[in-house]
């Protein structure tokens, strides 16, 4: 009864939000690019202090994969992250960790970010080949300006229920020739507490997460550019799985030339190098139940090379890119008994793989009329991957080649029309991906989700998708609507399957699966955005999602995200805000046993949260107040590997300072 209440009193209907023009302070930031929609700041409405993974989350076609309180694995159009592309700035970086705990969105922080693009599908291949679409994160760059300039800012805040003490800092110097950028940031938190009140165990984190920014006018119409971040996170806990990480750091560095160009078709040329290095160590020495002590160290070391070009005349424009890198990637497994002196057993879970990619991709977009536009783009790339200790992926496949070359065609169009105040869209994209290193050359990954050891297979086949999408919305002064779809045919599905060969090496394993390609499998991603301005400071918005994946025998894929809503209720007058949501997942009911899955209960969140903002001589000051979880729920979802209890009741706190 009390979740109809709050439906009824969050006007939960068949409509849903127009992002409305406010007129406050706290909303005068970057934008954030998030399919082609501007979205501002990387903050919600609902907290200023999110995390990158957070932020995220309040995408349409972003959900995660959880296994604590740290380091979430983004889903994008719910498929994993080896059928995405996570670059920073362009720049590709790998996680060095085989149980997927460092995904690249672990590695920068929100303060040092000014945008994140969201493409879907086969519009992400710009940045390389991909299945899913594209995630690039985009650094904080000051432009230059004709006056010497001063700006900063500092954030910090507690939450509760982890007992989370958070300080972000950031501040920027430009002028008519040089510009300096630099953020820093720390975050500490306890384990937290279900809606039971029942501590989480091993769900604690220390992160730390500094960048820097160096931009220099070599004249009027040319600059170069160097940054670096680097990262550090100690003492991570992970409940939902056997061991923790003691330490991660990552070094990610670029060095970039930009030329501009006046006349001509083209308009800006922009090439960066790029270095980056990182290290990520899994150990269980705080888990002494374990008969047997494991540590899984892993390194990952890429260097690259992005070069785009912008091109524009009359009605048409194109961007083209060359990527290029070449990554190294090395995990290890080194079992030890109770004596951590002895050590019974090394192998390595990635047996130094490198991979080397080159690709030229192009987008093209030609404005037909003032209502119409047509967009066509494509990549050609190819993959090289060379296993330095093949003899490990010998056992399970014999005589499996040492290296490997892979042709990568990617291909997609797309046409628009805006008509009054109705828009249409239509698309479709054919394209290839390569197994990732796990998928090709793994050795013994284990998978606490199924409990199953995971063997890699070097003669895999490229995964092919066949795309298709469609939009169609609405909006007016006060009200807007948007519908979308995409339905993804993906031939060599690649997958875990139980080979009848080879023991568990993992205690705890129940048995050992190879990667293997199904004939094909299918997605179906829906979504309906809505919003209605009911008074001039009173907004609400809303959203309804639904998927639904098929492996080619009818059964259903693991990790589809259930019928899912959000609807959130915006008032702000003047310099206060106050800003209700409730969002919720119906019950899992298209679950997978044979991939470890079971069903999940539906559940309902409330949110809640005001703030204030106010000037201190000429500082800008916001301060906010809000409770996640409101009614402490206790729930776990589909997306929570082993059924691990997500943070009950947990009462926030923010202070901001702006120069």
């Amino acid at each position: 009864m009390k979740y109809i209440i709050m439906l009824l009193f969050l006007g939960m209907s068949v409509t849903a939000q127009n992002p409305h023009a406010h007129h406050d302070s706290i909303r005068n930031l970057e934008e954030v690019t998030v399919k082609n929609t501007a979205k501002k700041k990387i903050e919600t409405e609902m907290k200023m202090a999110v995390s990158v993974d957070e932020f995220l989350s309040s995408s349409d076609n972003i959900s995660f994969i959880k296994r604590g309180a740290y380091a979430w694995e983004p889903l994008l159009n719910n498929m994993s992250t080896e059928r995405s592309t996570v670059t920073i700035d362009g720049m590709h970086v790998f996680g060095a960790c085989t149980d997927k705990m460092d995904p690249i969105t672990s590695y920068v922080e929100s303060n040092n970010l000014s945008t994140i693009d969201i493409k879907s599908g086969q519009e992400g291949s710009l940045h390389g080949a991909t299945v899913a679409g594209s995630i690039d994160l985009k650094r904080k760059s000051t432009p230059f300006s004709a006056q010497k300039k001063w700006n900063g800012a500092y954030q910090s805040g507690f939450e509760f229920n982890n007992k989370q003490f958070f300080n972000l800092g950031n501040v920027s110097y430009s002028s008519n020739k040089f510009v300096a950028d630099g953020s820093i940031s720390y975050r500490k938190a306890d384990n937290y507490y279900d809606g039971n009140d029942d501590e989480v165990k091993h769900s604690q984190y220390k992160k730390f997460n500094t960048s820097v920014g160096l931009a220099y006018k070599t004249s009027e119409l040319s600059a170069v550019r160097v940054d670096a971040i680097f990262d550090m996170a100690k003492d991570v806990g992970f409940p939902a799985l056997p061991m923790d990480l003691s330490l991660s750091r990552a070094l990610i560095t670029s060095a970039a030339y930009k030329q501009l160009f006046e006349d001509g078709l083209v308009k800006v040329v922009d090439t960066k190098i790029y270095f980056n290095a990182i290290e990520h160590y899994m150990d269980d020495t705080t888990r002494p139940e374990n008969l047997v002590h494991m540590d899984m160290p892993g390194w990952s070391t890429t260097y690259g090379l992005v070069s785009k070009a912008n091109l524009k005349k009359n009605n048409y424009s194109s961007e083209i890119q060359l990527n290029a890198y070449d990554n190294l990637s090395i995990a290890e497994m080194r079992m030890y008994p109770q004596d951590r002196s002895e050590r019974t057993m090394f192998a390595y879970s990635w047996p130094w793989v490198t991979t080397r990619y080159a690709g030229l991709s192009m987008n093209n977009s030609w404005d037909l009329s003032d209502i119409s536009q047509l967009n066509l783009g494509g990549s050609l790339g190819v993959n090289y991957n060379y296993s330095k200790y093949v003899e490990f992926n010998w056992i399970f496949h014999p005589g499996a080649p040492q290296e490997k070359t892979r042709f990568l065609p990617n291909l997609h169009a797309g046409y628009q029309l805006n008509i009054d105040q109705f828009n249409f869209s239509v698309g479709a994209g054919y394209g290839h991906r390569a197994p990732s290193v796990s998928e090709g050359y793994g050795y013994y990954i284990y998978n606490s989700f199924d409990r199953y050891d995971y063997i890699g297979d070097p003669n895999l086949k490229n995964e092919i998708s066949y795309e298709g999408n469609a939009s169609a919305g609405f909006k007016n002064e006060r009200f807007s609507l948007q519908g979308k779809i995409n339905y993804f045919y993906i031939q060599n599905y690649i997958i875990g399957r139980i080979l009848s060969m080879g023991s568990p090496m993992n205690y705890q394993s129940v048995g050992v699966k190879g990667y293997t390609s199904l004939d094909y499998a299918t997605l179906l991603n829906m979504s309906v955005n809505a919003g209605y301005d009911i008074l001039e400071h009173l907004h609400w918005k809303g959203t309804l999602m639904y998927a639904r994946g098929m492996d080619n025998l009818g059964g259903n894929l693991p990790f589809i995200r259930p019928l899912s809503y959000q609807t959130s209720l915006h008032f702000m007058h003047k310099n206060f805000g106050i800003q209700t949501s409730v969002n919720g997942d119906f019950a899992q009911i298209n679950y997978s046993p044979e991939y470890g899955e079971d069903q999940t209960a539906a559940y309902t969140i409330w949110n809640l949260s005001a703030d204030y903002t106010f000037k201190i001589n000429k500082v800008k000051t916001t301060i906010q107040v809000g409770a996640e979880n409101l009614l402490n729920e206790y729930y776990s979802t589909y997306a929570d590997w082993g059924n691990i209890p997500r943070m009950g009741r947990n009462i926030f706190t923010s202070l901001k300072f702006t120069l």
